[in-house]
């Protein structure tokens, strides 16, 4: 295996791990609800984790740049999702749900169901929560996510 393919399967393997870090922490310690676009964002992370991982486990060269390659592409669909959720949030175009959080009512009585979503958070994706030098979380996540999987599939397709 080249060190490029090697830096490549390492980096299909981090970026998505970091933004996935990322989101959960805003999420768990910064008490950022996520919409239901920012949940949208998350699967193809999830999903190139495991290309990625499943990369390590290979040993055939081929198969490793084809999870290689096949996260960087999920990576890449992330950042487009992104790239939509942005423009939602900048109000460029129109989103396609409601957007709202879900409240979970199972086993509670009529009353406390009613407390439970009158209480719930409403996480609006045309609103961004935050945002560092005026890009929001999603408009992050697209730069890091096609930067990244640009990198990616350059690095597995280097023969040095």
């Amino acid at each position: 295996m080249t060190p490029s393919l090697h830096r490549a399967r390492l980096l299909a393997f981090l970026i998505p791990a970091a933004l996935l870090a990322g989101a959960w922490a805003f999420q768990l310690i910064g008490g950022l609800y996520p919409c239901e676009m920012c949940h949208w964002q998350r699967w193809p992370h999830y999903a190139a984790l495991f290309f990625a991982a499943l990369a390590f486990a290979i040993r055939d060269v081929r198969t490793v740049r084809t999870l290689v390659v096949g996260a960087a592409v999920l990576v890449a669909l992330s950042g487009l999702i992104g790239v939509f959720h942005a423009g939602v949030e900048y109000h460029w175009w129109q989103g396609v749900t409601a957007c709202t959080q879900t409240v979970s009512t199972a086993g509670l009585s009529t009353q406390a169901s009613l407390d439970a979503i009158l209480s719930a958070p409403i996480v609006r994706c045309d609103a961004a929560q935050w945002t560092f030098a005026g890009v929001s979380l999603a408009g992050w996540n697209a730069i890091v996510s096609l930067v990244g999987a640009a990198a990616i599939v350059y690095l597995s397709r280097k023969r040095a």
